[in-house]
């Protein structure tokens, strides 16, 4: 991965994926508030030009853009100062490609205008966790576009080293040495997920797995350990759609909420 850098200081990072569905179903996914919210993190979005964009990454962590540009179902931009109180603006774009078969190709680039390497790394940390996420939109949009999600969203911190914090919180989970294909579900004494694994895998900067369920309701769920400034951050992220996720997201955040803040307290 490496950022592009053009002599008119414009810098920018780009990533796509291939997912099924419309240009329509795609654009519902990526450009409004529920749809954002079924794979990636709770949103709103104010769909106009002009319009709020507000993400939930967690605790204290609300990232806020203001839309640039809207062409449904093709093309949307935003601009953040996402990066820091002494940084350039973030101006992101997201395109819709309509491809035959019954596909789309999602493109996201993010881009600023700086006349130094300042930012470069932070350019390169957000282009290396799209993958992950757009790994759950692409399997979203296979197995369950559409519906209604109740979403269950953890937040935990650990010591580095990071290979380390995410052996505990796989560990814990009852997911060590897990690989893809292979049928998981919690141990005992802790809110039942059971399901399919999907992946695993070791980034740059940190480490994941996803995970299709079928207990206690249809959904995915998503580990993320990222390293920032000495700590090792835990992200979990659980779907579930439809009646019954609904339901079970209901019965089962605050249990959840309590195992993280008992096994990998924020604070």
């Amino acid at each position: 991965m490496s950022v592009k850098k053009e002599p008119s200081g414009r810098r920018s990072v780009q990533v796509e994926v291939e997912v099924p569905g419309t240009a329509e179903e795609v654009w519902q996914a990526i450009a409004t508030g529920p749809g954002v919210s079924s794979w990636f993190v709770p949103t709103e979005i104010d769909e106009r030009e002009g319009g709020r964009v507000v993400s939930h990454f967690g605790p204290g962590m609300d990232g806020v853009a203001t839309a640039t540009a809207w062409d449904p179902p093709h093309r949307f931009a935003a601009e953040s100062p996402d990066l820091g109180p002494n940084a350039p603006p973030l101006a992101t774009a997201w395109i819709v490609e309509a491809r035959a078969g019954g596909t789309c190709i999602v493109r996201v680039v993010h881009s600023l205008f700086a006349s130094t390497d300042d930012w470069d790394d932070q350019l390169e940390s957000i282009e290396s966790g799209w993958p992950t996420f757009f790994r759950i939109l692409r399997l979203y949009l296979a197995h369950f576009r559409g519906q209604k999600c109740a979403m269950v969203q953890l937040v935990g911190a650990a010591v580095e080293p990071r290979v380390a914090a995410w052996e505990a919180l796989v560990g814990a989970l009852g997911l060590s040495g897990a690989t893809a294909g292979q049928r998981w579900s919690t141990p005992g004494g802790m809110p039942r997920l059971a399901g399919l694994v999907e992946q695993t895998g070791d980034a740059k900067n940190h480490c994941h797995a996803l995970l299709r369920l079928d207990e206690p309701a249809p959904g995915i769920a998503s580990l993320i350990a990222t390293s920032v400034e000495g700590k090792v951050y835990h992200q979990v992220s659980l779907y579930f759609y439809g009646e019954r996720g609904a339901a079970a997201a209901a019965r089962d955040r605050q249990p959840w909420n309590a195992w993280m803040n008992e096994h990998f307290p924020f604070g």
